[in-house]
């Protein structure tokens, strides 16, 4: 990670270098902001920026502008004198990260540089939407198409402002991803990220779960309740599926959204919300707007900025890097050591419509895990659904011997079109039939078969055994 410290005091500048450096950083020096535009401007692949306020030819308020309209994705650290503090505030507004007191604390710059390498990874998964999946340190955003470069630029522009924010999207998109990472690049980012799933909570029970109840609201309420409004003071809540609330509780939204206050069940105080709403879902609200399902003033107070999640289908020149990023995922999970996919199996992955979106593409990657003997997932390891359907709509039947360069040991008859798969229960069925098949292939011999499948002897044996299977049986077949 490269860093630059900006300062015109010298011996700063060397205690933060020799602070970075024993911990893997590379820090370059600058002793006033003129010269830190130019050393961006030259060499543009900094991380972080840490900058003082006041300084020589161009004080840190002016470099950290320029810097940031040269790159917008350099975290810059403000450093400050305790009399510039409001300066130092006034800087996050213009795209500053976070500031820091003088006399420098080395520890908390680093805790800090952890901070915001954390919140880069955020913004850097929810610009591919990948649920669930973490970076590696330095990796650069995955996904180069034009889609999701919008999705990374609205993303930075709403981490600087306050308002409330729609999230659109189908399921699976990584729509509370990105909430996350707008909350992280944010002012509130020290505060709570709150989720609620409004779609999971029964009607009766939404308004008391958002605003809280007071003891004796109502039948059963037997002590009080802190809302989630409460738990999210200071920081950001995020409603997924808001598009399933009630028109009343949609009543309730909006006065919070304007007026900033809300008042708990059963209560007669107001009480101030100083929260940021970030909601999310993946219905029409244009149409329930036409159908007076959803309020349309609700609407146009969410929607002053949104964010359009693509789906995966329209994103197919991404799914070579997300797959291969999955794999190094599970490659660490499941302890493996799985480089790739067959060419077959790539092509099948980009000719597949992808209902599910990036998180049916996990489950596929996983599911392949599963079954794959070899350094590299092959045809067969993907679930039988994805490979008969065709990009074209048809229903066509992938033949696995012409596009694999692997043995002929998997023919069509080994994947079944499963309307529903549950991995854990067919994880027995897949690894049971393939062993069959390939034990057919190589008449019954346990050293041809292991060594083929890419299996030590001992670990096909101690399959043989779990599934009783006796592999004399096929000698002459």
């Amino acid at each position: 990670m490269r860093l630059l410290v900006v300062d015109d005091d010298e011996i700063l500048r060397l205690t933060v270098k020799l602070a970075l450096e024993p911990n893997g950083y590379l820090v370059d020096e600058a002793v006033d902001g003129q010269e830190a535009v130019e050393k961006v401007e030259k060499n543009g692949n900094y991380q972080v920026c840490l900058l003082d306020v006041n300084m020589p030819r161009m004080n840190g308020m002016e470099a950290l502008q320029r810097i940031k309209e040269m790159n917008p994705q350099i975290f810059c650290l403000i450093l400050t004198a305790h009399s510039d503090v409001k300066d130092a505030v006034k800087a996050i507004k213009y795209g500053a990260y976070d500031y820091l007191e003088k006399p420098v604390d080395t520890d908390q710059i680093l805790e800090m540089i952890e901070s915001a390498k954390q919140a880069n990874s955020l913004v850097e998964a929810a610009a591919f939407s990948a649920p669930k999946v973490q970076f590696d340190e330095g990796r650069t955003m995955i996904g180069g198409s034009s889609e999701i470069t919008k999705v990374y630029d609205i993303i930075f522009k709403l981490s600087k402002v306050d308002t409330a924010v729609l999230v659109r999207g189908e399921s699976g998109t990584g729509k509370e991803l990105v909430a996350r990472a707008i909350h992280y690049n944010s002012h509130r980012k020290k505060g709570p990220f709150v989720a609620v799933n409004c779609a999971a909570i029964p009607e009766n029970l939404i308004e008391s779960e958002l605003f809280g109840h007071e003891k004796g609201a109502y039948t059963g309420a037997d002590k009080r309740k802190i809302g989630k409004f409460q738990f999210a003071d200071g920081g950001t809540l995020f409603l997924d599926e808001i598009g399933d609330i009630s028109q009343g509780m949609q009543v309730k939204l909006l006065r919070v959204l304007q007026e900033k206050v809300f008042t708990p069940v059963g209560s007669n105080q107001e009480l101030k919300a100083d929260v940021r709403i970030i909601a999310a879902t993946n219905k029409p609200l244009e149409k329930m707007i036409e159908e007076e399902q959803f309020r349309s003033d609700l609407y146009f107070r969410l929607n002053v900025l949104p964010i359009m999640l693509p789906p995966l289908r329209s994103r197919q020149g991404d799914i070579p890097p997300l797959a291969d990023f999955m794999i190094k995922k599970f490659n660490a999970e499941h302890s493996r050591q799985i480089r790739c996919l067959s060419p077959a199996a790539l092509k099948a992955l980009q000719n597949y419509s992808w209902p599910g979106n990036i998180r049916e593409l996990e489950n596929v990657i996983e599911h392949a895990f599963i079954l794959e003997g070899s350094e590299t997932i092959q045809v067969g390891a993907l679930p039988g659904h994805l490979l008969l359907e065709q990009k074209n709509g048809d229903t066509q039947q992938v033949n696995l011997a012409q596009n694999e360069a692997s043995p002929k040991i998997l023919d069509k008859g080994m994947i079944d079109d499963f309307s529903e798969l549950n991995y854990p229960a067919l994880k027995e069925q897949f690894e049971r039939e393939f062993l069959i098949r390939a034990l057919k292939a190589f008449r019954g011999k346990v050293n041809q078969t292991a060594a083929h499948t890419k299996m030590t002897k001992v670990t096909l044996l101690r399959k043989l055994e779990k599934y009783g299977i006796n592999p004399k049986e096929y000698h002459h077949q």
